[in-house]
């Protein structure tokens, strides 16, 4: 057993909708088959005005949890052009749109933060949205160094990628590096984010496991209807889901401010509010939050890999406490 002291997505209001019969297998199909009581969580202090009770703890087997990464991607040419006049996120001028030079020194940032504090040494998976400028911030945040020639392996992003004037990336020494479509931004639109043919990607990207997204077009996002609210955070939650499925203990998340918003609004409406606030406030550029997600529900299959049985070689083990309530069920032997 392991006390989580990473914020843990806790939600005592959400209601699981009822399972149905569908293969998790694959990140596009995961749905309401698992019930998330992996994220559900009432505790005896679920109102605000209860945080001073000493009960707003929670105590979870440390097999039954995950450490979740969470990066939103860097400053990209569509949040300059959209800070300044808000039409321009109609314009296909910023059609998956790439980083800008001070995104790219957010990246610089953010990696050495997360070399410095070690957190990459965990690391076991990188999961980005399949768009230009999440797959450059999680290539350069959490990649190898530049590449050079002569290595026998392919680069996480070729030299100048989304006209970068980049140097190419290796993938050396790296985690796997996963593109999902479920934690794609807002689909519909806005034409920053419209992606590319995965084909064009695996030309950028070459190291970048394309394998899960089976469509070479886009045929999610359309030029009319913007995806809702409640639909993104539905798609978050399936996401999570999906999570569970995956072997991994510590993922990295590179994903978008409306997808991570809005996937992590339902959750810490019984924690104390300064907790609430850090789950699901928007992230800024290139900003990292870790959380842990905790199995509720039986989702997840691994076993313990730190846990011992004990009682090896076996012998006689009878706690005095456990003795004490048989004395007292049986009475006084005559």
């Amino acid at each position: 057993m392991s006390i989580i002291t990473h914020p843990i997505l806790l939600n005592s209001a959400f209601v699981p909708t009822p399972p149905i019969s569908v293969s998790v297998s694959d990140p596009r199909r995961a749905s309401q088959r698992f019930p998330p009581h992996f994220l559900c969580f009432s505790s005896l202090s679920a109102s605000p005005s209860d945080m001073d009770a000493n009960v707003s703890q929670g105590l979870y087997p440390l097999h039954r949890s995950k450490t979740l990464h969470l990066v939103r991607h860097a400053q990209g040419f569509h949040n300059v052009a959209g800070e300044k006049d808000p039409e321009a996120y109609l314009s296909y001028d910023y059609l998956d749109a790439s980083l800008t030079p001070l995104g790219w020194n957010q990246v610089d940032n953010l990696r050495e933060h997360v070399k410095s504090s070690g957190l990459s040494k965990g690391i076991e998976l990188v999961i980005t949205s399949p768009l230009t400028r999440t797959m450059q911030t999680a290539v350069g945040v959490f990649g190898g160094e530049a590449s050079t020639d002569g290595i026998d392996s392919p680069p996480l992003m070729i030299d100048n990628a989304g006209d970068s004037a980049r140097p190419a990336i290796s993938s050396l020494n790296s985690p796997p590096f996963l593109a999902v479509e479920l934690c794609r931004e807002h689909l519909g639109v806005h034409p920053c984010d419209k992606r590319r043919s995965i084909t064009e990607y695996r030309n950028i990207f070459p190291a970048i496991d394309f394998s899960l997204i089976e469509i070479d077009e886009d045929i999610l996002w359309k030029p009319d209807v913007r995806e809702k609210n409640e639909e993104v955070a539905a798609r978050g939650l399936r996401f999570l889901e999906w999570l569970w499925t995956r072997k991994e203990k510590e993922i990295a998340v590179v994903s978008h401010s409306g997808f991570l918003f809005h996937a992590l609004s339902a959750f810490g409406n019984d924690c104390h509010p300064t907790v609430k606030n850090e789950i699901c406030t928007h992230f800024a550029n290139c900003e990292l939050r870790s959380m842990v997600i905790v199995d509720r529900g039986l989702i997840g299959s691994d076993d313990p890999s730190s846990n011992y049985p004990g009682k090896i070689p076996h012998g006689l083990d009878l706690p005095s406490d456990i003795a004490d309530e048989k004395l007292a069920a049986n009475g006084p032997a005559n």
